[in-house]
């Protein structure tokens, strides 16, 4: 009797994941109930399909919405990959307006979204490579300039870029990196720390009026490499004037234009571009180097702010070279996140 009543009671309220399963079932039994025989699912949730197309269509056209009004483009394609999260909010919606044609819609913008970014949700990283570089916008406001250096420099990597150097923080960054780093070379408001020999140094003019922008020449033990360190003019959202990025835009061509005449074939960009790969401003220098976030990395590589990172506008770029690994370092006392790259030179053309 007592081994019968044990497995009545079993039978009865059966085990935690079968009890689980069976209030799934039951609560998906409720939902298509309610769905069924409806015929106003496909005449409801037009507004939410209305939506969802116009998502998708921001998504796939977004290099024709024109920047002649407060650079809108190029606004929209800085944060292009957060259009996602449309994705699920209008799902949720659509479930609970109880609407087929919505549903179906969503598909849409989902579709869209993994055909632009689904690549970089997976791990492209390899193991090798012959150079590890990176690169970090200090600010010129950080509070602890000696500890950045020594967080950067702990990562490891061959040849560091500093972007946003003031004038007295340089001596700082001097003194700590140059146990680690031989050589070095500080143009303007930019600087290079190596441990290989540089030769070649000099300012590169993006048409500011003052230097932000180096290139030097990295005696890599499997070759030399023209290594360019930049931090393009910054944008901004204004009200009255949408996305101000004009000077931007000039320096972008400008470097862009200072890669292209670079007479050695191995080409590394590190820098602050205070834009995505995504924006068309941005095309001199991105037509004609590649991201190794983009073709080595896992994730997006999300750089800023440090904080909350949105947007990846510190960029690694590559011409003549191989990326095998692309990577954020941890916070600093920056408002900037570090990145760094692992890349072949032995192998490349």
């Amino acid at each position: 009797m007592a081994q019968q009543a044990y497995m009545t009671e079993t039978a009865e309220g059966g085990s935690g994941p079968e009890r689980q399963r069976d209030r799934f079932r039951r609560l998906l039994g409720r939902l298509v109930s309610g769905w069924r025989g409806d015929r106003r699912i496909w005449r409801r949730g037009l507004v939410l399909t209305a939506l969802a197309v116009l998502v998708a269509l921001v998504m796939l056209l977004h290099a024709q919405i024109p920047n002649a009004i407060g650079n809108l483009g190029s606004l929209i394609e800085t944060f292009l990959p957060w259009l996602g999260l449309f994705v699920p909010v209008l799902l949720l919606c659509g479930v609970l307006r109880r609407s087929a044609t919505a549903l179906i819609a969503v598909l849409l913008p989902a579709v869209v979204w993994l055909n632009l970014f689904g690549g970089l949700l997976s791990d492209k990283s390899a193991t090798g490579g012959d150079l590890t570089v990176a690169t970090h916008n200090v600010n010129a406001d950080n509070p602890d300039p000696s500890g950045t250096a020594r967080d950067v420099a702990a990562s490891g990597a061959d040849v560091v870029a500093l972007e946003e150097l003031t004038a007295s923080a340089v001596p700082v960054y001097e003194k700590a990196l140059a146990s680690t780093y031989k050589y070095h070379a500080v143009e303007g408001t930019v600087g290079l720390w190596s441990k290989d020999p540089l030769t070649g140094v000099k300012p590169v003019d993006i048409k500011l009026g003052w230097t932000r922008a180096m290139r030097a020449t990295v005696a890599a033990p499997d070759g030399q490499v023209a290594v360019y360190v930049a931090h393009l003019p910054s944008v901004r959202v204004k009200m009255e004037a949408g996305f101000t990025a004009r000077q931007r835009d000039k320096s972008a061509d400008a470097l862009g234009e200072a890669i292209a005449d670079e007479k050695l074939p191995r080409k590394i960009l590190l820098g602050d571009l205070n834009g995505t790969m995504n924006d068309r401003a941005l095309n001199a220098v991105t037509s004609q180097m590649r991201s190794t976030q983009g073709a080595a990395g896992s994730g997006f590589g999300f750089s800023w702010p440090a904080s909350f990172p949105m947007a990846r506008i510190d960029q690694i770029m590559v011409q003549g070279v191989e990326p095998v690994s692309s990577w954020t370092l941890p916070e600093t006392g920056s408002d900037h996140l570090p990145v760094a790259a692992r890349v072949n030179l032995a192998t490349s053309s």
